[in-house]
């Protein structure tokens, strides 16, 4: 092992959260660079990223790849849980240490950027990528993330929960919401210890059921794209399905409302139906020991083409306004993009990968549930609507209202009514 290789993997064993409470709003840039040279003229990168073991190790053998290429070139490495990475990204870029390289996530994508904190990526080749790819990580300043993979939010079902309860795996390209609470809720009451289906997956959930009344989120031009009478509607339907016993009692949707797959019920195994995204399912289906079954999102029509789906970015790569090395920056996220030899190491962890010619040279080192995902992927992409507008400032805030307000609702502290209005002027204030 090289003496730079231990020392990312010791730096990189670092807890990722640091005892600080920084909000992204208190970013203070200069011109002073996050980078390092080193010892005869060879530049020195810190590259930052979230995500599991697997993800820590095929990184770690990303970047030694990289650096057999770039010997003048190295890369030392930061990671951590979701909570955490954030924490700790928006501390280090407040006191100007914000890393070189950093995966970044659509949510936060607009924050970093309309802050001057992000480096526009004019020297990446986007060539082999899909025109939505590009546009998921262009905001007005430019191209400001490039996108790793792609993936979609699906139902995740437990085959054998169905059968144990004796009920048919859906057909999922024309399966409604009426179809989904009576098959949640028949094995709710067939299964002991076990409901139908877990509470929604946020913000994920109300974009899918925006999308399949012809709205969004948010919009464009960075405002809320729908009104508290949508909300309502949307809080009495997940309201139903609770009561219904398609979902379980609040105190339990409460406890299972931002879990990873192992703590998750979907991954014990404590319900039918979960919400997750197509990149988890090796880490879902090896939580509950069972080959989980993607399924396409109900609609209200029974069209798959009505679902509401779409093609998300399963995360991206920005580079700091910071940088002392920008060109150097650059050249590892074409690497981590656009390398075959990248693509194989990632294979679908960060996603089906973006770069077409990528990702016809991956398909077939895939197996088990990274097979069983990217097979899905391409098989939906007909029947999907456009991307979502790249998310507006304030938009990593929305999860957390969004939860916090379902909950008012399913204990029967709010009406839908009343969680809708103040939920709608919660959004709107942290999106000023």
């Amino acid at each position: 092992m090289s003496q730079n290789t231990r020392s990312r993997l010791l730096r990189g064993r670092r807890p990722a959260a640091l005892a600080a409470s920084v909000l992204v709003g208190t970013f203070a840039l200069t011109s002073c660079g996050s980078g390092g040279g080193g010892e005869d003229g060879e530049v020195s990168l810190r590259f930052s990223w979230w995500g599991s073991d697997s993800r820590h190790q095929a990184t770690e053998k990303i970047v030694d790849a990289f650096e057999e290429e770039h010997p003048d070139i190295s890369i030392e490495t930061e990671y951590g849980d979701w909570a955490g990475y954030w924490d700790q990204l928006a501390t280090q870029t407040a006191a100007n240490d914000a890393p070189d390289i950093i995966q970044m996530d659509a949510q936060y994508l607009s924050e970093y950027a309309s802050r001057g904190a992000l480096l526009e990526l004019d020297q990446v080749d986007t060539s082999a990528m899909e025109e939505s790819s590009v546009a998921n990580g262009t905001t007005e300043d430019g191209l400001m993330a490039v996108t790793t993979g792609i993936n979609a939010m699906v139902m995740m079902a437990n085959p054998e929960i169905f059968e144990e309860a004796g009920v048919e795996m859906p057909d999922d390209s024309t399966w409604t919401w009426e179809d989904y609470e009576e098959i949640a809720s028949t094995i709710t009451e067939e299964v002991d210890g076990v409901y139908g289906a877990t509470g929604p997956g946020q913000p994920a959930d109300l974009q899918i059921w925006l999308r399949q009344q012809g709205k969004h989120l948010t919009t464009e031009d960075g405002e809320l794209g729908f009104e508290a009478a949508d909300a309502a509607q949307y809080f009495e339907e997940r309201l139903q399905l609770m009561e219904g016993e398609a979902y379980p009692p609040a105190s339990v949707i409460a406890e299972d409302q931002t879990p990873g797959p192992d703590e998750s019920m979907t991954g014990k195994g404590e319900v039918a139906m979960g919400m997750w995204w197509t990149n988890q399912l090796g880490a879902i289906s090896g939580a509950a020991g069972v080959d989980m079954v993607p399924l396409r999102m109900p609609s209200e029509t029974g069209a798959a083409e009505d679902n509401g789906m779409w093609y998300k970015s399963t995360m991206m790569m920005s580079a700091s306004a910071g940088t002392d090395h920008p060109e150097e920056a650059q050249e590892f996220i074409d690497f981590m993009v656009n390398s075959e030899e990248a693509g194989k190491l990632n294979l679908t962890d960060r996603g089906l990968p973006s770069n077409l010619d990528v990702r016809e040279a991956v398909m077939p080192e895939l197996e088990g549930s990274d097979q069983t995902s990217a097979e899905f992927i391409e098989e939906i992409e007909p029947e999907l609507g456009e991307p979502e507008p790249v998310p507006a400032p304030g938009f990593s805030e929305m999860q957390s209202i969004l939860q916090r307000y379902e909950l008012e609702v399913y204990f029967e502290r709010q009406s839908p009514q009343e969680a809708a209005e103040g939920m709608v002027d919660e959004m709107e204030q942290a999106m000023q």
